[in-house]
């Protein structure tokens, strides 16, 4: 009896509040402004609140006064205590249509209002929220507010951001869109925080994704003027960091970003490559080797050859361009991107992608560093070097044909060694080691070799001077450098040249001294590389040249030639049986520069085979020393360009033969589609080989009987054979 008093009791208070308080409250449905929506809206949820938290007083002093009944009677009737049937009869008189759809309707029309920019009272929305979230209307436990408001709030978010994300891409920009979207994220989860449940924020901020960003994510970034590459372009980090926070919380966010990234990438670089290429046929023609600022000094000079240099500017200025682009793309890639390894690895592949698109590429890097180990690292310190060296690096890595670049960084290193142009041996030393590290022993052992030939050289030399200190010393006075023919480059093949009686006994001399002390090993002259100090006396006054060995014994066939005779360019050529090439770039070096030491008959700036030339004893200059640089092409031209291709596919097909042998050896028999795989794999470090010439190289291997083909015609067997194949030692 008093249990079901209790409960009649507590019923008819509910009722009585129902009709006195709350629906006399409800909001007048008739079209009004915002704020007035705002005050209705508010009047109800505070009704529904201060009738929760009277109703709620009293059940809870109940409580107390019936807690016998809760521990005797309730649990062995099976029946709700006195608190619980409190909720129980609240929801079911209270929250009940209609008061229940109008507070709904409330809390959406607050929630509206506020999403719209006007400023609503939350607390009469927490309050309520919170009130809700205390009650159950269902068996299993779920609030009302799960049940019943929740899934209003997400269907009405939903309908609202559809409409807001149309809106906000046919009104505003890309960069404006993105400032919205992360305003309403914000401000979303401020809402959850300060008058909605926590368990709505998960749901809540999957509706602001899929409405706002997932449907819209490549048209935001492909946005004119506005979009991603506007935003590089304009170097707008804190657009771009905004981007990638924003595309980073969608699960196609990032994937997208990679993508454009990539075709941004591609793009800047396939725009550099079209630009070098543009000046393909400058690149091909003849530009000046000795580029070099003039000899630091009183009294000294260079002659610079009269010869087109816009290749090798053309060459250096695409390197830098790609370092430049690459700089600006790492700089974003550790800000904006925040060091996103998926996305470095897009950016990577953009970069390996455009730079192996050029044909040119091993050539050009070699050539830009070659510049800077000559005179671009001058006056820097060991950490700008450090950063020099490690950005060309990070070039060189993406370069598939490192046997190419091989090629041509041996040859520079060659001219630089033996020159003597490097700026800094460390700084030679540390390139050496980087590249070690990055491709292996095999790749720098012959660079090494390099090095060691030059140091051996030196300690000969000085042995040399002693040992002519202790007899006559020939006239001229010669420094000489013995290079180990498998570790210097193939191009330097000796060219032949009549050496003046004078040269041949200093020559005599050393090769004397120097099989003395090394028996069985041969000597081969190589004037090609060879360069002089002479002295020449003119009209007006004496000056000494620095000038290459060729050009020494051109001169000295006009020591004792009378004033106004001249020497054709067929006896000039037979007397010192200097190839055609080089005799004309030798006489051109003389003859056509500003330093004019020989006259050309007739004048002119090409040599031909029918001119002839006379000495200039009028020539007078106010600098004592002059160097006079011999014309050479920096760039090679398309001839060189396919020798030396034709060398390397040459090579290529060794290294091929010789990796499928030791593939074959190690695993004796192998399906074709395998051995091709791990071929490709084991060569990668050097060059990305073709399928096909695979192909032909295994076929040839069958024919000479290393290979055997299976009967399966899929597979292949080792051979053993008592020939063999390759020696390492």
């Amino acid at each position: 009896m008093l249990y079901n008093g209790v409960r009649d009791l507590v019923v008819e208070n509910l009722n009585r509040l129902a009709q006195e308080s709350i629906l006399p409250a409800f909001p007048s449905g008739l079209e009004q402004d915002p704020m007035q929506q705002s005050q209705e809206g508010e009047r109800l949820l505070k009704a529904v609140h201060k009738v929760w938290s009277d109703h709620a007083d009293c059940m809870d002093k109940l409580s107390h006064i019936l807690k016998y009944m809760d521990r005797v009677y309730v649990k062995s009737a099976n029946l709700l205590e006195v608190v619980d049937l409190g909720r129980d009869l609240f929801v079911k008189h209270i929250i009940r249509p209609p008061i229940k759809d109008h507070v709904i309707n409330s809390i959406l029309s607050l929630l509206h209002i506020e999403r719209d920019g006007y400023v609503i009272n939350r607390s009469a929305i927490m309050s309520c929220v919170d009130t809700l979230s205390k009650l159950s209307d269902s068996s299993d436990g779920t609030t009302v507010y799960k049940q019943y408001l929740e899934p209003e709030i997400l269907s009405q978010s939903e309908a609202y951001y559809k409409a807001e994300a149309a809106r906000l891409l046919e009104t505003y920009d890309t960069l404006e869109y993105l400032r919205r979207v992360q305003t309403r994220l914000t401000e979303e989860e401020s809402r959850v925080h300060q008058y909605l449940s926590l368990q709505t924020l998960t749901p809540l901020q999957s509706i602001l994704k899929n409405t706002l960003l997932t449907p819209h994510l490549q048209i935001l970034i492909d946005m004119v003027n506005s979009g991603l590459d506007s935003m590089i372009d304009h170097d707008k980090l804190e657009d771009i960091s905004r981007l990638y926070h924003l595309y980073s919380l969608v699960l196609e966010g990032v994937p997208a970003l990679r993508r454009s990234l990539k075709i941004s990438v591609q793009r800047r670089g396939t725009e550099l490559n079209s630009v070098s290429m543009e000046g393909r046929e400058l690149c091909d023609g003849d530009a000046g080797d000795e580029l070099d600022p003039s000899v630091k000094g009183k009294g000294k000079a260079k002659a610079r050859p009269p010869t087109n240099a816009h290749g090798f500017a053309l060459a250096l200025r695409w390197v830098e361009g790609v370092l430049q682009l690459k700089d600006k793309f790492d700089g974003l890639w550790e800000t904006a991107f925040r060091s996103n390894r998926e996305i470095g690895s897009g950016l990577n592949e953009a970069f390996e992608s455009f730079v192996n698109l050029h044909p040119r590429a091993s050539e050009f890097v070699s050539l830009y560093i070659d510049e800077n180990l000559k005179k671009g690292l001058k006056g820097k310190t060991d950490a700008e070097v450090e950063v020099v060296l490690d950005k060309t690096i990070s070039l060189f890595r993406f370069i598939t044909e490192k046997d190419v670049f091989e090629r041509y960084y041996k040859a520079h290193l060659a001219k630089r060694l033996l020159l003597n142009r490097s700026v800094s041996d460390d700084a030679e030393r540390g390139m050496l080691a980087k590249l070690k590290v990055e491709c292996g022993f095999q790749f720098t052992v012959k660079l090494e070799g390099m090095f060691h030939d030059m140091k051996l050289s030196a300690d000969t030399m000085q042995a040399y001077r002693d040992h002519l200190s202790r007899t006559t010393p020939p006239e001229v006075d010669i420094n000489v450098t013995v290079m180990t023919s498998t570790f210097w480059p193939m191009s330097y093949a000796p060219v032949p040249c009549t050496f003046p009686s004078l040269l041949v006994k200093a020559t005599k001399s050393y090769e004397q001294f120097y099989l003395s002390r090394h028996s069985g090993r041969k000597l081969t002259w190589q004037p090609s590389l060879g360069n002089a100090d002479v002295r020449v006396t003119f009209k007006a006054r004496k000056h000494d040249l620095n000038v290459s060995s060729f050009a020494l014994v051109i001169l000295l066939l006009f020591e004792n030639l009378g004033e106004g005779e001249f020497l054709t360019y067929e006896e000039i050529k037979n007397a010192t049986a200097i190839p055609d090439g080089e005799l004309q770039r030798n006489l051109q070096s003389l003859a056509c520069t500003k330093f004019k030491v020989l006259r050309k008959h007739p004048a002119g700036r090409d040599v031909n085979p029918d001119d002839s030339f006379s000495f200039n004893a009028d020539f007078s200059s106010p600098l004592q020393k002059i160097k006079i640089s011999t014309i050479a092409a920096r760039v090679e031209t398309g001839e060189e360009r396919k020798e030396t291709q034709d060398r390397v596919e040459e090579e290529r097909r060794y290294q091929t033969d010789a990796c499928i042998i030791r593939i074959m050896k190690a695993h004796k028999n192998m399906m074709h589609n395998e051995l091709v795989n791990e071929t490709t794999r084991q060569l990668a470090s050097r060059f990305l080989p073709d399928p096909m010439s695979i192909k032909k190289r295994i076929e040839a291997l069958i024919e000479r009987e290393y290979l055997e083909r299976c009967e399966d015609r899929k597979s292949y067997n080792y051979v053993a054979s008592h020939r063999l194949f390759f020696v390492t030692h």
